[in-house]
Parts: C-alpha cells; structure tokens; sequence
C-alpha cells in the first residue's frame, strides 16, 4: 500500500463541524441545555453530550430549544468528563476566569480556527463548565487550550447559552469563511421608477399643494425645486411611488371634501 493510500482521508470543510462536541458539564438549570442546543442547531452543530445533568429530560430544556429537539433527542449523557471526551484528539475548555493551569489562552475566533483545523481530520471536544463556577483545574487539565471570551471585567458572568453561542458562531463563520465567504440572502430589488413616472409625480405633488394652500405664501418654484432634490436622493421605486400618488390623491379628495359647503347648512 502506498503512503497516499495509507493517510487518512480529510474531510471536507463543510463537515468539520459535525466532528466537534459541545460538552456541558454538570448543567443544573435544564433550561440552559436548550438554549445551548437552540445555538448549536442554529449554527450548524449538532453533537452534543451532557455530564451528569441535574435534570434531563426535562420541558424546561425542550421549550427553551426551541424546535432543536433533535440535538436534545440525540444528546448523549454521561455521568463522567471521561467518558464525555472518550474518543477525542483534541479538547478545548472555556473559563471566564484564567486558571493556575499551564494551558495556552486564545480568544473566541482564534480558537475556533484552531478547532476546525483539529476537526478536519479528528474528533473535538469544546467543554463548558457549571453555571456557578465553571470549570476545575483539574478539569481544565484534560484540555489541550484554553477559550477566554473577552466580557467585560466588570461584570463577567455570561450564560451558558450565551457563551455556546458565542462559540457557535465564531466557528460557523470561521467555517464559511473557509468555503468562500458568507453568502448573504437576496433582497428582492424593485425597479426604480421612470423619469416619466417621476414628472407626473411632481405635477400631482404640485397640484396637491396648490390645493392645499401649502404654496400661497412660499416661492413654487423653490419649493418644488427643494422636492425635486429631495425625492432624486431617494429614488423611490415603482411601488414606493405608487404609495406616494396614493397619498396625494387621498389629500387631495380630503381637501376637496373639506372645502365643500356640508349638506346641513344648504
């Protein structure tokens, strides 16, 4: 067998996140593993194992994921770290505080780079610790790097959700990055209204506030100018227009009805 036949293959980029792990442990509040599983789902995550939950299954836990039922379904439960990272090349800890741990300390986006990397060709573990205190030392000590997210030093306390989809998310644009770029959804785009459309345009407009009284003691002509620069900057399109001739005729059958005499007093 030949050394290219030999190595193993490397997966594609647009696969490298299904080889990362999002490992809660010790969650209390089951409300913070639905929400962990709303950002995975939505970021294009999909394992998820849990240490030892303090309640799981739980309605808490499937009402804040939101429609990610699945990644609650499948969810693995183990009752030890070791058995959560049993299989894993490589594991990432997170900490809003830094540990006496000899580890080395990235933030969010530089970690992420280096996890699809691993993830390319190896199966990854990014670990979360308790609501109340995070990660232990001797937790952190099974970890290959450290994530810091860089809250505010004031107040640092983020939650758990919170800090999964920050993780999340930098990896999903970490790995888009990688395939080309972010691709943006299209916005439908209406046609911009003729030179014709707009001159009947402002002889309604015109005749509207002639009829209104707006010009009797204004210069029509600066007036008229002043709009005429005004609505070219915003180049409203066919329906925008269509709006605004609405608009006029509406004033205008206003105005009209107003200077009539009313029946009662005939």
């Amino acid at each position: 067998m030949n050394d290219s036949a030999a190595k193993e293959p490397v997966i594609n980029g647009s696969l490298a996140l299904d080889n990362i792990s999002i490992v809660l442990i010790n969650t209390t509040h089951p409300g913070n593993i639905g929400a962990a599983a709303r950002a995975m789902k939505a970021m294009g995550l999909s394992r998820l194992v849990l240490v030892g939950p303090a309640d799981f299954p739980s309605g808490h836990a499937t009402a804040l994921a939101s429609g990610a039922d699945d990644i609650l379904a499948s969810a693995r439960v183990v009752d030890t770290l070791d058995e959560a990272l049993a299989g894993c090349q490589f594991v990432v800890g997170t900490s809003a505080r830094v540990r006496g741990v000899s580890l080395e300390l990235v933030e969010p986006k530089a970690c992420a780079n280096q996890i699809l990397d691993e993830a390319e060709q190896a199966q990854v573990a990014l670990v979360f610790g308790r609501e109340d205190r995070g990660m232990t030392n001797e937790e952190l000590r099974r970890c290959h790097l450290q994530v810091h997210i860089p809250t505010n030093p004031d107040f640092s306390s983020l939650n758990l959700g919170a800090a999964v989809q920050v993780m999340a998310y930098e990896l999903r644009m970490t790995q888009l990055a990688r395939l080309g770029g972010v691709e943006l959804p299209k916005t439908k785009q209406m046609e911009h209204a003729s030179q014709e459309d707009m001159e009947r345009f402002y002889q309604h407009l015109y005749e509207t506030l002639v009829q209104i009284g707006f010009l009797e003691h204004s210069s029509h002509e600066k007036i008229m100018a002043k709009l005429r620069r005004m609505y070219g900057r915003i180049r409203p399109d066919r329906v925008e227009l269509s709006i605004l001739r609405g608009i006029l005729s509406e004033t205008g059958k206003f105005a009209k009805d107003s200077s009539e005499p009313s029946k009662e007093t005939l």
